[in-house]
C-alpha cells in the first residue's frame, strides 16, 4: 500500500515530489484530512453525503414495513436490514466529522422517511433538501413491493461496495469493506424474502405481485448508477474515487440480477 508522501520521478514542485494529483492516479492512497487537497475534499464529502442520506433515508423506509412482515423471521430480517442501514450512515458520519462536516444536522430531525409520488419521474436526479438516491424517494407499497425493491437495491448495493472499497480515501474504503458483507446479507435476505413469496411460505403475495413490483423498481434501481458516458468519471478516476464507469457497474448489476431471478424462476 502506498504511504501519504508521495514520491518518485514525476516532477513536481521541487522536482523530488510527485504531484499529488499524478500520485492519485497511480494508485496511492490518503490517511488523513490534512494531505487532502481542496477538490478531492469536496468530492469525497459528496460521495459520502450521498452513501450516508441514501442508507438513512432507506432504511427510515423499510422500518415501516416492519409490521407488514407476514412472519417473525421476515420481521427479523426488516428489523435487521433498517439497523444496519442506520449503522451504515454512523459509521461514514464519523469520518465526515473529521472533514469538518455538520454532522449535527443528522442528528436533528430530517424527513428520511418522506417519498413522493409512486408515479413520479426522478430519472437519476436527485430532489429535496438531501443527498439521497433518486429510488430513495419513490414509496414502498406493502410487503411483497418492499421485498422485491430490496431484491433489486440489494445486488444494486454489492456491485457499490466493491467499487467503493476501493477509493483512495484509506479511512472510508476500510469503512466500505467492514460494511460489505452485510450488505451481501441484505441481498441474501431479500433472495430468501422474494422465494419465500413465491413459494407461499409468506402469505400475502403472489407471482403477479412480484413480477408487477419488479416492472416498477427495475428501472428506478438502473438510475442509480448514473448516467451512461458521465463526464465525471474521468474526473473521479484520476482522483482514485472511481475505478469502473457507470456502464461498467450497471452492466455487473444486470448480470447479477439476471442470474438472481434465473434462482428465482422470473426470467
Amino acid at each position: 500500500m502506498h504511504d501519504d508522501t508521495p514520491t518518485g520521478d514525476a516532477a513536481g514542485h521541487d522536482g523530488d515530489h510527485m504531484d499529488i494529483a499524478d500520485y492519485l492516479a497511480k494508485g496511492g492512497v490518503l490517511t488523513s484530512p490534512a494531505n487532502v487537497p481542496p477538490r478531492y475534499r469536496g468530492e469525497l464529502l459528496r460521495l459520502m453525503a450521498s452513501f450516508v442520506d441514501s442508507q438513512l433515508a432507506g432504511s427510515a423506509g423499510f422500518a415501516d414495513t416492519i409490521n407488514d412482515a407476514p412472519g417473525i423471521v421476515a420481521r427479523i430480517s426488516a428489523a435487521r436490514i433498517t439497523l444496519e442501514k442506520a449503522d451504515h450512515a454512523g459509521r461514514v458520519l464519523e469520518i465526515m466529522g473529521e472533514f469538518g462536516a455538520d454532522t449535527d444536522r443528522y442528528a436533528r430531525h430530517h424527513p428520511w422517511a418522506a417519498r413522493l409520488s409512486r408515479d413520479a419521474d426522478l430519472g437519476a436526479a436527485r430532489a429535496g433538501a438531501d443527498m439521497r438516491l433518486s429510488v430513495f424517494h419513490y414509496p414502498l407499497q406493502g410487503w411483497v413491493d418492499a421485498v422485491v425493491m430490496n431484491l433489486l437495491m440489494g445486488q444494486a448495493s454489492v456491485v457499490q461496495m466493491s467499487e467503493l472499497s476501493r477509493l483512495s480515501y484509506a479511512p472510508l474504503a476500510e469503512v466500505f469493506r467492514s460494511i460489505a458483507p452485510r450488505e451481501s446479507r441484505h441481498a441474501e435476505l431479500a433472495v430468501a424474502g422474494v422465494r419465500a413469496i413465491l413459494t407461499g411460505e409468506s402469505g400475502g403475495g403472489t407471482l403477479a405481485d412480484v413480477r408487477e413490483s419488479l416492472e416498477y423498481w427495475q428501472p428506478r434501481v438502473a438510475m442509480t448508477f448514473g448516467k451512461s458516458g458521465s463526464d465525471r468519471f474521468d474526473r473521479l478516476a484520476r482522483l482514485g474515487l472511481r475505478h469502473r464507469t457507470n456502464d461498467e457497474l450497471a452492466q455487473d448489476w444486470r448480470d447479477r440480477m439476471t442470474a438472481v431471478l434465473a434462482g428465482l424462476n422470473l426470467t
